[in-house]
Formats: structure tokens, sequence, C-alpha cells
């Protein structure tokens, strides 16, 4: 089977980036409580209903480009050999995704300053996050290590999550993938 999508599926992921693009712009310039879902949607060239076809509301739009990362994430993490340790894979998985796609734009930096003043965002954001804990947990299930993999998971996203605070919070002085290594090997020390 041809892993390559069809036109179909290039045009439909076109149009949820497309979205996203403008969701973010519109929050970032208006702020989150003053942009609609119909504002966005004609700012990206759709209708509402369409709009509603992609995502269930704006925070989901907003948040969109990190969901697409640690879904990434997760694919690595199950990519990785079976005997690796689960710590290991995680820290391996996170640095392959950053060696692919680079530093984080600066989207990355927007919505973590984002989430942070909108608490509706953040709910959204930690939602999110609470199904990627799930996702991570199964991937490193079976994996060599003495601490569930759900715990793990759990302390390898806030890790992240607070890497992203830091690099924020220091005005990005750092590289973000710097600060997320930092992090995790202060995570780490317990889990060794």
């Amino acid at each position: 089977m041809d892993p390559t999508p069809g036109l179909r599926e290039r045009k439909k992921a076109e149009t949820r980036q497309a979205v996203h693009e403008a969701a973010l712009r519109l929050v970032v310039e208006h702020g989150l409580d003053a942009v609609t879902v119909e504002s966005i949607a004609d700012a990206a060239n759709i209708s509402r209903r369409t709009f509603s076809n992609y995502f269930a509301g704006k925070e989901d739009a907003v948040l969109y480009g990190e969901e697409q990362r640690m879904g990434a994430l997760v694919e690595r993490v199950r990519a990785q050999p079976p005997g690796m340790p689960a710590w290991q894979a995680l820290r391996v998985s996170i640095e392959e995704l950053q060696e692919e796609v680079g530093e984080p734009e600066r989207e990355w930096a927007l919505r973590t300053r984002l989430a942070r003043r909108h608490p509706s965002l953040l709910a959204r954001q930690l939602a999110n996050h609470a199904g990627l804990e799930s996702d991570l947990a199964a991937a490193v299930a079976g994996r060599p290590g003495d601490v569930p993999g759900r715990v793990l998971a759990a302390a390898f996203l806030v890790a992240l999550r607070l890497a992203s605070h830091v690099w924020t919070e220091e005005g990005e002085a750092r590289t973000l993938r710097e600060v997320i290594r930092e992090t995790l090997d202060q995570m780490a020390r317990p889990f060794s």
C-alpha cells in the first residue's frame, strides 16, 4: 500500500493547518476571548460548518500544532527497539523528533504563553496531555525499567511542560532543546 496520502487527505491536512495558523494569529493579535470560531473560519476562508469538521473549538485549533508534534513523539517511542529501557526510549524519541523538525518555531513559544494566560486554553492543553500520557504509557509498556509506564509518561510530560515554561520565561535565551535536555537530566536522576 502506498504510504503517500492522496489528494483528498493532503487537502484536508492543508485546511487543518490553515485553520490552525489563522486561529493562532488571531488569538495572538486579539486575545483568546475576543476571537470567535466564526472569525477563525473567515480568516481561513472556510465556513463555520467546515471549521467544526476539523476542530471542536478554537482552543483545539490553537493547539493543533502541539498535538501533531506530540503524536509524532508517541510514534517515535513505539518505533524504538523493544529492549530499550522506557526512559531511554522517551529521551531518544524526543531527541530524534527535535533533530527532524529542528528548533520549535515562534509558534511553540506563543502557545506556551497563551496557555499560561488563558484558563480555557490551559484546560484544553492539559486534557490533550492526559490523552498523550495514556498513549506514551502504552508505548513504553513492557520496556525494561522499574518505574510503571504511567508514572514515567506523566513525569516525562511534566518535564517537557516545565522546560517549555522555563524556555519562555528566559526569553528563549537558550534553545528549547537545551532546556529540555537539562530538565530531563534533572528528572531522570530518580529513574537512573
